[in-house]
C-alpha cells in the first residue's frame, strides 16, 4: 500500500531559511536558506527517519509532499 507522507516548510525571514517539520515524519525539523537545498537534505532525511522509526517499513510506492508557506508583507510603490 502506498504512503504519502505529508511535509510543511514555513519561510523564517527573519531568520533567512526555510523550516522543515512533519507529523508524518517522526522527528523531523530541518532548515535550509534555498527550496532546493531542503528539498536535497528532505530526499535523505525523510527515508532515514521513517526507517529509524520503523514507519511503515512494509508500504510499497512510498513519497512525500513537501507544502510550502511564506508569509511576506505586500511592498507598494508610493505613487
Amino acid at each position: 500500500m502506498a504512503k504519502l507522507h505529508l511535509v510543511y516548510a514555513d519561510w523564517d525571514a527573519e531568520a533567512g531559511v526555510w523550516v522543515a517539520t512533519s507529523q508524518d515524519v517522526p522527528g523531523l525539523i530541518t532548515e535550509a536558506p534555498t527550496m532546493e537545498q531542503l528539498t536535497q537534505k528532505l530526499d535523505v532525511m525523510v527515508p532515514e527517519l521513517l526507517d529509524a522509526n520503523g514507519v511503515h517499513k512494509d508500504a510499497t510506492g512510498e513519497s512525500f509532499e513537501l507544502i510550502a508557506r511564506r508569509v511576506a508583507p505586500l511592498q507598494r510603490s508610493q505613487a
